[in-house]
């Protein structure tokens, strides 16, 4: 039995790769982002993202994964928010990590030591806010993920990754001279369960693939049809397991400032 499994990723405005964390597309770098202090505020954005995320909850009953980025609690107003979600929520949400600065890994050179200490703090600090809701599950910044990572996240003690676009159109990010498989075989010989996005017609169909066009034709079309999503009673034993068929789709928590908050994902398509 297929199922799906609903995942956000908590991105800033400041941590998208044309911004900050990437070696090529970025404008700034993140010391300029500490300088700045802009690690301490949230963008206008990506606060009606967060009511208008919590409103989305209050519609449905689904279990829900976040992908939260180490560094928003720097920022009090994130800090406090995000308590009241789980407490309010918390039967149903559980939290993975996304990464200390959403730096894109692979698209540098291989730095295991460098990965360790961010992955160390990041998991540190989310654990700590996270409580009871948080698991040893890893989103890939940008989905930048190599197989050099692998060992470092089992040696941090992450089962479960959910980093991978099994496209063509983004085989870059598995870093140079590396391959989608590569990054599959890595994780199983480290002992780390793989759930791969949901693409359609080989294309991209999660997170910006949403809403640029023309992928958002595509992204439309692949959203169709989806199987049930995990039950909340069912949900980690269904999803850590092996024989399970997991259709994994991802958005992020600043689409749901879109249309004067009245964006939610494209879900009423469930066989």
């Amino acid at each position: 039995m297929n199922s799906t499994w609903l995942t956000v990723d908590f991105d800033d405005k400041r941590h998208l790769p044309s911004f900050c964390g990437h070696p090529k597309r970025s404008k700034h770098t993140y010391e300029h982002v500490i300088e700045t202090g802009l690690h301490e505020t949230l963008s206008k954005e990506f606060v009606e993202g967060m009511q208008g995320f919590e409103a989305w909850l209050e519609t449905n009953n689904h279990p829900v994964t976040l992908f939260v980025i180490g560094d928003l609690f720097s920022c009090k107003e994130f800090e406090l928010w995000f308590s009241k979600l789980l407490e309010k929520f918390a039967s149903r949400l559980t939290v993975g990590c996304h990464g200390w600065s959403h730096k894109s890994w692979s698209a540098w050179p291989n730095d295991p030591k460098g990965f360790s200490a961010d992955l160390a703090k990041a998991t540190d600090i989310i654990h700590k806010h996270a409580g009871d809701c948080f698991r040893p599950w890893f989103r890939a910044p940008g989905g930048y993920i190599s197989p050099w990572m692998a060992p470092v996240l089992s040696e941090h003690g992450y089962v479960l990754d959910t980093s991978i676009n099994p496209s063509w159109l983004v085989k870059r990010k598995s870093g140079k001279g590396n391959s989608w498989q590569g990054v599959e075989e890595a994780l199983r010989q480290n002992g780390i369960l793989s759930r791969p996005w949901k693409t359609h017609l080989t294309l991209p169909i999660n997170g910006p693939a949403l809403s640029i066009f023309p992928l958002s034709i595509v992204a439309k079309r692949g959203w169709k049809n989806l199987p049930r999503p995990l039950e909340t009673d069912t949900f980690e034993q269904n999803l850590t397991s092996q024989n399970s068929k997991i259709t994994t789709l991802y958005w992020h928590l600043l689409d749901h400032a879109r249309k004067n908050q009245k964006w939610i994902p494209p879900l009423s398509n469930f066989r």
